[in-house]
């Protein structure tokens, strides 16, 4: 199969959809890979350690989706990649399409095949979404340190507080890989950490994290009371291929002590925060009510190298399946399509669209 590579040109998204070692996979199985020049730059590889594994460089956007059937790229399509994709492509990315449905509607008149990293499932887990959102995790609690700075237009505490100083208040949304990333960093930096979650595995998982975390049930009332003492509030919630549920209403936010920071991992889902909307790098914060928000919904991009590393090595066995031939084969990468041949394919979007109609 003819598979290509372009480059990321969401804002400062440094990602690379292959790192070349995982790239050098598919040509030792035969397969003819395509990088669109400067690709890997951001990550920290040169188009040199390409070609020197067999992939050939392209120019320009334009003679690498033409020479491509498959697309492995990170970020989900946007303008002016649009056009250069055909009914033939399969594209192979992260998609999150409950909250784009200008961009669904795209793809379904193009009629290709859309696979989105994040609905491939195996064992019930999510094995290409984990590794983005242990990241997303970490940085939220990473970002959410500094955003409560003073300059940064924060309350101005440290957040794992100090002799004479209390410790700050994470409260976080989601026991899951995002949740439990921002969870343990917000732990170990001493800060007093409250997780929300359903799910009694993952509480136990939360609380056996130190004496200074709860986890609870997620009841609306808790929640509430909780939210409105955070420094930090953290939304870390996902219904695979579903749009994410609002956990969190203004009215709760308004609650919130001005200078308090929130962060919605879930904002590429459409956000479990009902005063959350989507930013990017560019301009990653905006203040409501007096409470910093951050919605930047490519998080990982920030860190390029670490994300590509990570999600190389999770992708590349399905990329290797897809290649092959074998999406018809494997229940996991089945899971994975969002659209085919014109027609919405995941039965969370089918649900989402029955629901609008």
């Amino acid at each position: 199969m003819r598979i290509g590579i372009p480059r990321e040109i969401k804002p400062l998204e440094g990602r690379v959809g292959l790192i070349p070692a995982a790239a050098a996979e598919l040509v030792k199985q035969g397969h003819e890979l395509f990088i669109q020049q400067s690709a890997g730059e951001l990550s920290g590889y040169d188009d040199a350690q390409y070609t020197a594994l067999g992939v050939e460089l392209k120019p320009d956007a334009v003679s690498l989706y033409g020479a491509a059937e498959m697309i492995i790229k990170v970020k989900e399509p946007i303008e002016p990649e649009i056009g250069l994709l055909r009914k033939d492509h399969l594209l192979f990315s992260y998609l999150h399409l409950a909250a784009e449905p200008e961009l669904t509607q795209k793809l379904l008149d193009i009629g290709l095949t859309g696979v989105a990293f994040e609905t491939v499932e195996e064992n019930r887990q999510l094995p290409l979404l984990a590794p983005m959102s242990d990241i997303a995790g970490r940085l939220a609690t990473q970002i959410g340190t500094t955003l409560l700075h003073q300059p940064n237009g924060g309350k101005g505490i440290l957040l794992g507080g100090l002799p004479a100083a209390p410790r700050g208040r994470v409260v976080i949304l989601g026991g899951g890989v995002a949740g439990g990333g921002a969870a343990t960093l917000a732990a170990s930096m001493g800060a007093e950490v409250v997780v929300f979650d359903k799910d009694r595995v993952k509480l136990e998982q939360m609380r056996a994290l130190g004496p200074n975390v709860t986890a609870l049930y997620a009841y609306h009332d808790l929640i509430g009371e909780a939210v409105a003492r955070a420094d930090l509030l953290i939304g870390a919630v996902l219904i695979p291929g579903a749009k994410a549920p609002h956990l969190v209403s203004q009215e709760m936010v308004r609650s919130m002590e001005d200078g308090s920071v929130v962060i919605d991992i879930a904002v590429d889902q459409g956000g479990c925060i009902e005063t959350t909307r989507a930013t990017n790098y560019q301009a990653p914060t905006f203040v409501w009510e007096g409470v910093v928000h951050f919605g930047v919904t490519n998080m990982p991009g920030a860190v390029p190298r670490s994300a590509s590393q990570a999600l190389s090595a999770a992708l590349i066995p399905y990329a290797i399946k897809l290649a092959n031939g074998e999406l018809e084969q494997h229940a996991s990468l089945q899971a994975g399509i969002n659209v085919r041949d014109g027609e919405l394919i995941h039965p969370e979007l089918i649900q989402l669209a029955l629901k609008q109609s």
